[in-house]
């Protein structure tokens, strides 16, 4: 790919060379044109450029910021699976474009039966697996197995999501479509667990 781009622009550039005959001395700024230059290449530098909000290392540094929105038990049966809770900077969620979300595990689960997990919810909501394919290997880097009181946790920013494993900062995926799309499995008006999702966004008092 690169020797069919090169070969051409080399030509062009060659063809682009003044011959002795014609050559012209270089020219000169003049001070004022100096000076405008100057000022272009200022305002240049100065311009503000989009970053990524860089994430806390410590999920407690984050949690004292936040407020929790609402909290519910996740329960097969007789076994209790999960804890789970939203918390945002207000206190509310309305699809809130920050926001954390917290599963604290209280069963010991294996790192790829939680991917599996992952993958059936997503085909619960409809989402097309082309979608969401690319995000599986991903979360196998950076999802252990879970213990018994393990606390696995999402950090949405925007266009930021970060996960945090107990209280360290694990990793993240910046595309700007993951958060959400992971964070639907709980959050989306079509979850699997309608009422989970209620007390999680706070519109339910049962416990």
């Amino acid at each position: 790919m690169h020797k069919r781009l090169i070969i051409p622009l080399a030509l062009i550039a060659l063809a682009l060379l003044p011959c002795e005959s014609d050559a012209k001395p270089a020219q000169t700024n003049t001070p004022q044109q100096s000076d405008i230059q100057d000022k272009t290449n200022e305002q240049t530098s100065t311009k503000p450029k989009h970053t990524t909000p860089t994430p806390p290392q410590l999920l407690s540094e984050l949690r004292a910021t936040l407020t929790e929105v609402g909290s519910a038990r996740f329960s097969v049966l007789f076994w209790d699976v999960y804890d789970s809770s939203l918390l945002t900077p207000s206190g509310t969620y309305d699809n809130s474009s920050k926001y954390l979300l917290e599963i604290t595990y209280l069963r010991n689960i294996k790192s790829a039966v939680l991917i599996e997990r992952t993958e059936e919810q997503w085909q619960h909501l409809g989402v097309d697996a082309i979608q969401y394919q690319n995000y599986l290997p991903q979360l196998k880097a950076l999802w252990p197995d879970i213990k018994k009181g393990d606390r696995l946790s999402l950090w949405v920013d925007s266009n930021n999501a970060s996960f945090y494993f107990n209280n360290l900062l694990s990793g993240s995926i910046d595309d700007g479509v993951f958060g959400n799309l992971f964070a639907s499995i709980w959050l989306s008006p079509d979850t699997s667990e309608p009422k989970l999702r209620k007390k999680l966004i706070g519109q339910s008092n049962e416990k």
